[in-house]
């Protein structure tokens, strides 16, 4: 299940009535979930499942699962499996013919896209892309006429370095940085590349997904996108 990415009161009524009816939760930080078990004034047995958990364990948790209990996984904030750790139990599961089903909720790429006012009938969430610059350029080069807008999450001390890059490769395009999506300090800052704020514009603090838009194909679109930088 998706659970909130900021504000804690983002937690639908179908989710927080299945974490509470849950026998056991499968989370990715038992300090986390603690938290959110504080808010919803329920504790229950934690089983954790992250990016080191190796199949073993995770057909250990299954085994439980077959034996009768009741699981709700969860990451530390949005949906399992969207760059978050989720996918390969819930895809052992599948396999040993148990039942998985889904609770929507909050998500930082399509809050994101939502904040971002960009068109973005088909967009691409790339998540983090590669550590050099190199690599940062191979993964955005193939989106350099595509009109799909792209959705990125990065770290708040590379974000600049990441919007340098992706000026370098894709030249003029509209962005906005979307900063701390749902918590008390939220930002959305929209400039067209290749402007890149200053701290005093976005500090460099908190968690960042960036919405950077398609490919403008006519002329207009495209005269539009050099006027804004301009």
């Amino acid at each position: 299940m998706a659970t909130p990415i900021g504000n804690l009161g983002d937690i639908s009524p179908r989710s927080r009535l299945a974490l509470i009816e849950a026998d056991i939760w499968v989370v990715e930080d038992t300090r986390i979930s603690s938290k959110l078990g504080h808010v919803l004034e329920v504790k229950k047995p934690m089983r954790v499942a992250n990016d080191h958990t190796d199949d073993y364990k995770l057909n250990q948790i299954l085994d439980e699962i077959e034996a009768g209990r009741t699981a709700a996984v969860l990451t530390d904030g949005g949906a399992p499996g969207v760059s978050d750790p989720g996918s390969r139990l819930a895809d052992l599961a599948h396999e040993r013919g148990i039942e998985v089903d889904a609770i929507p909720g909050p998500s930082a790429p399509i809050t994101a896209i939502m904040l971002s006012g960009y068109y973005a009938q088909r967009f691409a969430f790339l998540g983090f892309l590669g550590r050099t610059k190199g690599a940062m350029r191979k993964e955005l080069a193939q989106y350099v006429d595509s009109p799909y807008t792209l959705v990125l999450f990065e770290s708040p001390h590379r974000f600049r370095n990441l919007l340098e890059v992706t000026a370098e490769v894709l030249g003029f395009r509209r962005y906005a940085i979307c900063r701390e999506i749902t918590k008390l300090n939220q930002q959305v800052f929209r400039s067209t590349l290749p402007i890149i704020p200053n701290e005093d514009e976005v500090p460099g603090k908190g968690e960042f997904t960036i919405v950077v838009e398609g490919h403008r194909r006519s002329p207009q679109d495209a005269e539009h996108a050099k006027l804004d930088f301009e």
